[in-house]
């Protein structure tokens, strides 16, 4: 069964301009081609899930209204927790992307697990719009990559997974390009 998971398109501001922006026209133009690259892929009954946060449910809305689908919002695919505030993120993420899984605390590993597990107790096929992160945390775990960063995955681009019996493989991977975490 296929998993699509989509990095949300680019945002309209960074962390330090609005916590939770929306999508800049460039964001909505990588959505829409999302879209159009998701639509002849997809099986017959494929949900839509996304995170949350406004660029990742706007990222949804092109494929939404192809498909006419709802979209199931869902916390488990949100961005990873930081226990530091928005002014301070940026630097903790730099540092985070720079560990392993075994250096990270029981929060972390739950998030990571979370998303994990709800992908692989998936009963349909899905398209998830999410995060950055979300994806390196999910793709890295499916192939066993002992680090936070697996890759780069561009904004619009979508990550092919497999599940099957319960277990996630990675097809492959989204467009990567070198990102900067606003």
């Amino acid at each position: 069964m296929d998993i699509f998971l989509v990095r949300h398109g680019e945002a309209a501001a960074s962390w330090s301009e609005a916590p939770d922006p929306g999508l800049s026209e460039r964001g909505r133009e990588e959505a829409a081609a999302a879209s159009r690259e998701l639509l002849p892929r997809l099986a017959a009954g494929t949900r839509l899930f996304s995170s949350p946060l406004a660029r990742a449910r706007e990222t949804a809305e092109p494929l939404a209204r192809e498909l006419q689908a709802q979209v199931t919002v869902d916390d488990v695919f949100r961005e990873v927790p930081s226990p530091v505030g928005l002014d301070q993120r940026q630097a903790w993420l730099r540092a985070f992307m720079q560990q392993s899984w075994a250096e990270q605390g029981d929060d972390l590993l739950a998030w990571r697990d979370n998303a994990v597990a709800r992908l692989s107790a998936m009963t349909s096929p899905v398209v998830v719009f999410t995060h950055f992160l979300v994806i390196n945390a999910v793709a890295g775990q499916a192939v066993g990559h002992a680090d936070t960063l697996y890759f780069w995955p561009a904004n619009g681009s979508v990550t092919h997974l497999s599940l099957t019996g319960g277990e996630l493989s990675l097809v492959a991977l989204g467009e990567q390009l070198d990102s900067h975490i606003n």
